[in-house]
């Protein structure tokens, strides 16, 4: 880990640091075969380590094809990456955690996953076919499991050391909580990934992360996203605020490394993802300018609790997390 460590990186709480840059794979919109091969291959040249891919995602065979092929070339080694993989709603019954994770190694082809996180707290019917399992009347089928004993799962896959870390992502804090405070717990989670930009800045749940030794992890920091399905609309587009914009002048950067930069000032880790090339390198570029407490200040006051990630379908599950104030 020691070449991560020499990155910009934030340590966890079991010992091993992520670094606070890395690049998100989700590719819902369905790029064409081997964009995400391409695409992972150009983000380890130009310097990316930290990956952010899920099961979810349908493209895990690419990453793992990118990051093999980097390694046979002799540009990284297995140690210098970082990767982050997810295990899905429909697999979070305890005895099919391992099974998802055995997944994701197959169509890795690794020996192991850095960080391994639960995607999202609500259990689903388990399907080996379908992300979103349904009957035939269009209802969702969901499943009644207690999160604790998938938390218990999650640390067998630790201990097996098949994965280095383990997380959770879109927990609400009485979700965390329920974690936290398990009287059994080994391992506590070092990441809880949620949505996080300027116009959800996640100020609470930040704190009581950061009070329990917990790292942010935002995703979407840019603010938008790629599917219908899963988002909303309704927010304006982050990129185009004028408040963004003005501060990048000041410093000669764009709206989108003014975000990145003021989620790295905050120790928020930022995930942000672009198949572009060009973006690629200029979300790189954000270590070099350092925002003001003024200016940091008035990102802050963008804030909306405007979310664009909100899964409608599934807002009737008992354990949607975003009933909660946060």
């Amino acid at each position: 880990m020691s070449s991560i460590r020499d990155q910009h990186s934030v340590p966890l709480n079991d010992g091993n640091c992520i670094p606070i840059l890395g690049l998100g794979t989700c590719a819902l919109d369905k790029p064409v075969k081997g964009e995400t091969t391409e695409a992972v291959k150009t983000a380890i040249e130009v310097g990316y380590r930290h990956f952010d891919g899920a099961f979810a995602y349908g493209n895990e065979d690419e990453v793992g094809e990118a990051i093999r092929a980097k390694i046979a070339d002799g540009t990284v080694k297995r140690e210098d990456i970082f990767y982050t993989s997810k295990v899905w709603m429909t697999y979070l019954s305890p005895p099919l955690v391992q099974k998802a994770l055995a997944k994701t190694l197959k169509s890795l082809q690794l020996d192991y996953v850095d960080l391994y996180i639960v995607h999202w707290p609500m259990a689903l019917k388990p399907s080996d076919e379908e992300l979103v399992p349904k009957d035939a009347d269009g209802k969702v089928l969901k499943d009644d499991v207690d999160l604790r004993e998938t938390w218990l799962a999650m640390e067998c896959c630790k201990d097996a050391g098949l994965v280095h870390s383990i997380g959770v992502s879109n927990f609400n804090r009485r979700q965390l909580e329920m974690i936290v405070k398990m009287p059994n717990l080994k391992y506590k989670p070092v990441c809880n990934q949620v949505e996080c930009h300027p116009y959800l800045t996640q100020n609470k749940l930040l704190k009581y992360c950061q009070c329990n030794n917990i790292v942010l992890v935002g995703y979407s920091p840019l603010g938008t996203s790629q599917h219908p399905e899963w988002s909303s609309k309704k927010n304006p587009v982050l990129l185009n605020d004028p408040v963004l914009i003005m501060i990048g002048e000041k410093h000669s950067k764009t709206a989108a490394q003014v975000i990145l930069r003021y989620q790295v000032q905050r120790g928020v880790v930022v995930i942000p993802k672009s198949f572009n090339p060009g973006r690629m390198k200029q979300n790189k570029e954000i270590f070099d300018f350092q925002l003001t407490d003024e200016e940091m200040g008035s990102i802050n006051g963008l804030n909306k609790d405007g979310r664009y990630i909100i899964l409608e379908e599934l807002i009737d599950h008992p354990m949607y997390p975003f009933h909660d104030e946060y």
